[in-house]
């Protein structure tokens, strides 16, 4: 394999996506510099686990969208919502994974109330219960 020896550069991050706070020196302190996350900032993980199955739920203003819609907006709550990074119709019937940021931005009790302005929308009577709500999210085929 080719190598070359490097007359310019550091090991330090390229890319800054929190923060513009300018170049960093190459003899700064690597381990204090943080995590390098090119994918974007931390996410919090839920599965939401409606009452009936999601097979009819994906049309334009159907539930699906109006429960992703809901948590990114806050719906009926005080707290400003979040993002939704990336989400899932999960493999099992009526599960929906999501990945929202800011980490931390939703409890689970406020999630499930802004998910819960959703309910009986697209004209499936769906809902989704207080107890169907977990803080954490398994994701197929990432």
């Amino acid at each position: 394999m080719a190598q070359f020896t490097k007359t310019n550069g550091t090991t330090q991050p390229v890319f800054a996506l929190d923060v513009a706070n300018g170049s960093i020196s190459g003899t700064a302190n690597v381990a204090a510099q943080g995590p390098v996350m090119l994918s974007g900032p931390q996410l919090q993980f839920f599965t939401l686990t409606a009452n009936a199955a999601l097979t009819n739920a994906g049309n334009v203003n159907g539930y699906l969208n109006n429960v992703l819609q809901a948590v990114q907006s806050g719906a009926g709550l005080t707290v400003p919502g979040g993002t939704v990074a990336f989400y899932q119709a999960g493999a099992t019937a009526g599960t929906i994974n999501l990945a929202i940021y800011p980490a931390g931005g939703y409890t689970t009790a406020q999630l499930v109330a802004a998910a819960q302005t959703a309910n009986a929308t697209g004209g499936l009577n769906i809902g989704i219960p207080t107890a169907n709500v977990a803080a954490s999210a398994t994701f197929t085929n990432l």
